[in-house]
């Protein structure tokens, strides 16, 4: 039989691929500026190599100089190197929520004294404070001890000027939930407002060549960031100009036992 017109049918398949472009937009972008920060320690690695085997060869005073730069280039390196690492297996796993109850406190402390040489090299003051009987909150203690880590040591690198950092836990709520607020504040020159909503991108710096010479990769608080989506908290920031900042992360307490909270 003949088929009339208006039996004829037409599928119109619509797809948004927006998401898909931004995503790979991204990925493009990450790329660039790891090869790009990458390259610039191995350029200026492979230049002094070249001019320890010519000229500088037989010039001690020349040959240290040069032997210190390429060390802290490597040493640049290798804290880009793993954070690269660290950032893409915290990315792996944010999807798995952590449900281990973990004392925050003692991480803190265990961080604290860790960084205690380093903030007395840098002529910091690390105080702590935290009320008694503390919840426990729900996480994985490795990640939450990074997230610590790189807040501190970020207010001790860009805060020293304030001679003391203060890390603090207190109760807190939202949306009716029971959290923890871990607070890292910096008593330094401060962050002006128009850079406050995008620290936490990836290789975003204030000041690219302060952070570089400050041992800074760009990427600690974009970990900070992704650890905490996984822990299901929240993290904001405070800054005034002269006056210092202020980093604090929300973090859910741990069930009790009991089925109490």
């Amino acid at each position: 039989p003949t088929r009339r017109s208006s039996d004829l049918l037409v599928l119109v398949l619509l797809r948004d691929i927006t998401e898909a472009r931004r995503v790979e937009a991204m990925r493009a972008d990450f790329v660039a500026f790891a090869s790009h920060e990458l390259k610039t320690p191995l350029a200026s690695l492979s230049g002094f190599i070249d001019t320890l085997r010519g000229h500088a060869k037989d010039d001690p005073e020349a040959r240290e100089k040069f032997l210190t730069i390429m060390a802290d280039q490597a040493l640049r390196m290798r804290r880009l190197i793993e954070d690269l690492l660290s950032l893409s297996r915290i990315e792996l796993r944010e999807h798995v929520r952590p449900s281990d109850p973990v004392d925050l406190l003692g991480v803190v402390s265990d961080v604290a004294d860790g960084l205690t040489p380093v903030a007395e090299q840098s002529g910091v003051e690390i105080g702590m404070t935290a009320p008694a009987g503390l919840s426990k909150v729900l996480g994985d203690r490795d990640e939450l001890a990074q997230v610590v880590q790189n807040l501190a040591d970020n207010a001790i690198r860009y805060g020293r000027s304030g001679k003391r950092i203060e890390i603090s836990l207190e109760p807190a709520e939202k949306s009716g939930r029971p959290f923890i607020r871990l607070t890292v504040r910096d008593y330094g020159p401060g962050i002006a407002k128009e850079h406050l909503p995008r620290l936490t991108e990836r290789f975003y710096r204030v000041d690219a060549a302060a952070s570089r010479a400050r041992g800074g990769t760009g990427l600690g608080l974009a970990i900070v960031k992704h650890i905490v989506n996984r822990h299901q908290g929240s993290l904001q920031i405070e800054s005034e100009l002269g006056r210092g900042s202020a980093f604090s992360v929300l973090l859910p307490v741990a069930p009790d036992p009991s089925g109490r909270r």
